[in-house]
């Protein structure tokens, strides 16, 4: 009874800050950074104005101009990637100026709609003070979560960070967050883990779930690393954020339907080709080398890989299952029949490792609300291209085909460790 409490206090905890990161209703937030430069006053104007001489001088812009018969219309050329692979080109409209300072906000984006920007006032302006010059940066949107904020926060702190540099040596060159760095990636795995582990007992088996747990999780996602790869995105990260678990970013926005459920699709996709290896090892547990690996700890592996790859194939929205099926399914009629099928299949598989059904109702129920968390998203500029018949017929096997082979390893798993 201990552990069922443990687990489900652990679901509220996920299931909180996913509602604060994805939906909580934040409203109109304002970012506010403040700098001091030992620099003119000039120089860092000329470099933090649209308008100025040096507006190109960040290491992202790739250039800076005033649109012709519009003085107060600017384009900028960003290193950041369309979905084509193009440079992404945004322009601003510079609505309220004086000597030194300045608000502007977006109306023409290259990668995304201009909805997107309605509600996103940038403000700048610096002040002298003796041979100090301070810079204050304010950035107003809308937001929906928390998430966002925090990230526009950290990347006015990335901007400042490179404008110093830029002031000292003339040149401007990437500033990578401190937590990026896989030492630090490395670092919050293991925090995650010592964080999971009370959840399942402070015992050498809770560390143990706990360990394979976060093992699972960078193994899903490297798999939609290995999948943005493979559609030529030029970098790729993971974030390991404690709790939550991962999140694997691409290097530009997704250019076809068939890409995006591809990337989703390949989280549990590579976790899918471990468990034929993982059920090999078990069944020739106890003979030669592969004696020093337990039985007993392979079937946890699949019990745990099957459960939370399955979870991510549910037909929700946000899950990687709903994000494939909303690709290959264009009509209401047809994703709700798909979702319906994808949704028997993994019920099925509850029942057959015997879950009541009242368990399964309210797993089912607590997930559909879940999938109401952040619905939306970032609307591209333009609309993605169509999956061809036979995209669709790869993607919907593959999709099928996964939710089978997790499953298998659910049954396989439960039907040895309490037999």
């Amino acid at each position: 009874m201990a552990a069922h409490i443990s687990v489900i206090v652990l679901l509220v905890i996920n299931i909180g800050l996913v509602w604060l990161l994805m939906a909580a209703p934040v409203g109109r937030r304002t970012v506010r950074l403040h700098a001091t430069f030992r620099a003119g006053a000039d120089r860092v104007w000329g470099a933090v104005s649209p308008l100025g001489a040096s507006a190109d001088w960040h290491h992202s812009v790739l250039t800076s101009r005033v649109l012709p018969g519009a003085e107060n219309h600017v384009q900028q050329t960003y290193t950041h990637l369309d979905r084509h692979g193009q440079p992404t080109v945004r322009t601003f409209a510079i609505t309220e100026k004086t000597a030194h300072a300045y608000e502007a906000h977006v109306i023409d984006d290259s990668a995304v709609d201009a909805s997107f920007w309605k509600d996103f006032r940038e403000r700048r302006g610096i002040e002298e003070d003796g041979d100090m010059v301070h810079l204050t940066i304010e950035q107003s949107d809308r937001y929906r979560g928390f998430a966002f904020l925090i990230f526009r926060f950290f990347a006015l702190r990335r901007e400042v960070r490179a404008l110093q540099q830029w002031l000292e040596t003339g040149t401007s060159k990437p500033v990578r967050a401190g937590f990026e760095h896989p030492p630090v990636q490395c670092a919050l795995a293991l925090l995650s883990t010592l964080l999971l582990w009370p959840f399942f007992g402070l015992t050498s088996d809770g560390l143990m779930l706990s360990a394979l747990l976060t093992l699972v999780i960078v193994l899903h996602e490297l798999g939609h690393m290995a999948a943005y790869r493979a559609f030529g995105h030029k970098t790729v990260r993971m974030i390991f954020v404690p709790l939550l678990g991962g999140i694997a970013i691409g290097g530009r926005p997704y250019n076809s339907l068939f890409e995006v459920a591809t990337c989703a699709l390949m989280g549990a996709g590579m976790s899918a080709f471990v468990i034929p290896v993982a059920i090999a090892l078990h069944e020739a547990g106890g003979e030669g080398v592969l004696a020093l690996v337990p039985r007993q700890s392979i079937l946890v592996f699949l019990l745990i890989l099957g459960a939370f790859n399955l979870l991510n194939l549910l037909p929700m929205n946000r899950f990687d299952g709903g994000q494939v099926l909303r690709q290959i399914f264009r009509s209401r009629t047809s994703l709700m029949t798909g979702s319906f099928l994808l949704t028997l299949v993994i019920l099925g598989v509850g029942w057959r490792i015997g879950l009541s059904s009242q368990v399964l109702l309210a797993g089912l129920a607590i997930f559909a609300l879940l999938s109401l968390v952040g619905q939306g998203g970032v609307k591209p500029r333009h609309r993605l291209d169509e999956m061809t018949g036979g995209q669709r017929i790869v993607s919907g096997l593959g999709l099928y085909s996964a939710v089978a082979l997790h499953g298998y390893a659910i049954v396989y798993a439960t039907d040895r460790l309490f037999s």
